[in-house]
């Protein structure tokens, strides 16, 4: 570990190649200083990474776990067509925590961030003697009354998802058969490090990738009428973005993009749309277009497809229609923290994540 917090400090500054537009005062002082620029709104979001709840620190490289942190607050900046700028991170690290795994978390943390042009600008860290705990915070900006709304879907507009979904979910099980097989001696980390180029399972849990240019495509281009990133599953963020509209959906089975390949414990088709629909962590974009819009959304965007899965109802109810025809109620089954707490309203299945 450091030998303190002024070495780790001038060796964070280290890390930041230039300094960007708008900043006037990075890592260092009390506090960053930068310049919002005219005409333009700022986005703030943050997001916690703990240990033992959103990584494993046995099965998670450091990479990995830095990458993940600023991932996920990029993709809230996306969810919004915003453009992600600077970045804090502040860090509960735990007192078993060595200075190799530091340093490979803050390369996963800064790899990403100059990939999207942020700016990492400071934060704040702690030594506990408990769990390591990372909050990510970002703040982006986006043309002044342009930002995109979990609010603003109507009936008969169509619904839109890119990528694919259910993949990190996938990954998230590979890891844990794995445990439970000759993983439990060598660990995930040296596995992955010995087989060289990861599955795609196990990247898009890994290293999943915040659609951030898609987000500002969308925005630029009023595409849109509403948006939200899929954090914790298709039927858990469809049912945010339903109720912030005060809509409905139905949601065609046979359009969603499952995994191509799901062979794990003799999975088959149904189990690949559980994974799909209530898996979570994938950081898609799931987004609403009016009708007369619809011919001008491509089918992919920078490589990445995007797929026409539903409808926006006015019943405020959503549905999934099967194969043959036959509707059912989706419930939002992906995660919830507080569900895990008992929380779930009467009536309701809570997932076992």
């Amino acid at each position: 570990m450091f030998a303190t917090e002024h070495m780790f400090v001038r060796w964070l500054q280290r890390q930041q190649a230039r300094r960007p537009m708008g900043l006037h005062l990075g890592i260092g002082d009390d506090a960053a200083l930068v310049e919002p620029r005219a005409g333009r709104e700022l986005i703030l979001t943050t997001d916690l990474s703990i240990e033992d709840v959103h990584f494993l620190p046995q099965f998670h490289p450091p990479r990995a776990v830095g990458h993940r942190a600023l991932a996920r607050s990029l993709s809230d900046v996306a969810a919004m067509g915003g453009i992600p700028r600077f970045a804090l991170i502040s860090l509960a690290i735990s007192r078993r925590t060595t200075q190799a795994w530091l340093e490979e978390f803050y390369a996963g943390v800064f790899a990403l961030a100059r990939r999207f042009a942020v700016a990492v600008v400071g934060g704040d860290t702690a030594i506990v003697s408990g769990a390591t705990t990372v909050d990510a915070t970002v703040l982006g900006e986006v043309a002044k009354g342009k930002a995109i709304l979990r609010s603003g879907a109507r009936p008969g507009d169509q619904l839109f998802v890119s990528g694919r979904l259910g993949l990190s979910a996938l990954g998230l099980r590979s890891i844990e058969q794995r445990a439970e097989r000759a993983i439990r001696k060598k660990g995930l980390r040296d596995a992955v490090r010995t087989t060289g180029k990861l599955n795609d399972a196990l990247q898009a849990h890994f290293y999943p990738e915040p659609r951030c240019h898609l987000g500002r495509f969308l925005g630029q281009k009023n595409l849109a009428s509403s948006l939200i990133d899929l954090s914790d599953g298709l039927s858990t963020d469809l049912a945010r973005l339903s109720e912030a509209s005060h809509v409905g959906a139905r949601v065609w089975a046979e359009r969603i993009p499952v995994p191509a390949s799901v062979t794990l414990g003799g999975s088959n088709h149904d189990d690949a749309l559980s994974l799909a629909l209530n898996g979570g962590e994938d950081y898609e974009l799931l987004f609403t277009v009016p009708s007369r819009k619809v011919p001008q959304v491509p089918r992919e965007y920078r490589g990445v497809p995007l797929h026409h899965i539903g409808e926006i109802r006015r019943a405020k109810t959503i549905l999934l229609k099967l194969p043959g025809g036959k509707e059912v109620a989706l419930w939002p089954l992906g995660y919830d923290h507080f569900k895990k707490l008992g929380f779930a309203p009467p009536g309701r299945r809570t997932n076992s994540r």
